[in-house]
């Protein structure tokens, strides 16, 4: 496990593979901001509700100059499984390979469940300014109007 990155850090050169093809490098300077969320698993109730909403408000972060992308160590045969099953509209990032973004972010934790401990992904979400800097960051994401106060940060930094 690595140390978690704060606000004010640099997004570590990264780049993953992402749906709809291609890839997306998540240190590199853009003309946008971006919103990067972490998410445990595709499909499961609190990952669908978090990335429907990310969906939902899509156009209104697009407004403010930010694009978003969700990443989870799913492949992305599921990632596109799941788009298409949930409606989804924005891009999803597959860390399967390696785990080197869930690493780096350091929301790859131990976590706890009826008594026993396994690794996974803690719920986070980066606001990253156009140089990939770290504007803001939530940890231990609760989804209930997660996305809604990310979309406030966005627009306050606009």
């Amino acid at each position: 496990m690595t140390t978690p990155l704060k606000t004010g850090d640099k997004v570590p050169s990264l780049k993953l593979p992402v749906t709809g093809g291609g890839e997306i490098d998540l240190s590199s300077p853009t003309d946008r901001m971006r919103v990067i969320f972490f998410y445990p698993k595709d499909s499961t109730p609190g990952c669908t509700t978090e990335a429907q909403d990310f969906s939902r408000l899509k156009d209104e972060f697009a407004k403010i100059g930010a694009d978003i992308v969700g990443v989870s160590r799913d492949s992305l045969a599921s990632h596109e499984k799941f788009l298409t099953k949930k409606e989804l509209t924005i891009p999803l990032a597959s860390d399967e390979a390696d785990g080197a973004a869930t690493e780096a972010f350091g929301v790859w934790v131990e976590k706890a469940m009826y008594g026993k401990t396994y690794m996974g992904i803690e719920r986070s979400t980066f606001l990253i300014a156009k140089d990939a800097t770290i504007l803001e960051a939530w940890r231990k994401v609760r989804v209930k109007g997660h996305v809604n106060a990310v979309l406030e940060a966005a627009t306050n930094q606009k």
